[in-house]
């Protein structure tokens, strides 16, 4: 008898997106939005030549900030990170993925107080800290 050949399926790879913005088609943000009006002036042509520079380093700052957390979620999937939580809970887990509005860690083998979860859900909003080593 002849064996059936075996069906390999290779591994997902975690997909990280930057939020819709809110006219559906590109990455940023309205004028009109409340965010856009917090962040500085919306006509830079009319603002002075300072204000324009400390915007742009601003945002250069930013653009830098957001590059660099993006690259950390990248780097921790599938590597154990320890969780700090409200109510002094730690927990570790095996990194997997998150939402594409980084609301929430998909996790697995989580080591809480009270057992090990295979896989499991972590909201942002729940944790304090992570960390892992690269």
């Amino acid at each position: 008898l002849q064996t059936p050949p075996r069906c390999t399926m290779d591994v997902p790879v975690a997909v990280l997106r930057l939020p819709r913005g809110p006219d559906g088609l590109s990455r940023g943000f309205a004028p009109s939005s409340p965010r856009f009006q917090a962040l500085g002036p919306t006509s830079l042509p009319s603002a002075a030549p300072e204000d324009a520079s400390v915007l742009q380093r601003e945002q250069e700052s930013r653009v830098a900030l957001r590059e660099r957390y993006l690259r950390s979620l990248l780097a921790m999937a599938g590597q154990p990170v320890s969780f700090t939580m409200y109510e002094k809970v730690s927990v570790t887990a095996v990194f997997g993925t998150s939402d594409i509005d980084v609301l929430n860690f998909q996790v697995s083998e989580l080591q809480t107080p009270l057992g090990v979860q295979k896989e499991a859900l972590l909201r942002c909003s729940d944790i304090i800290a992570y960390s892992f080593q690269l």
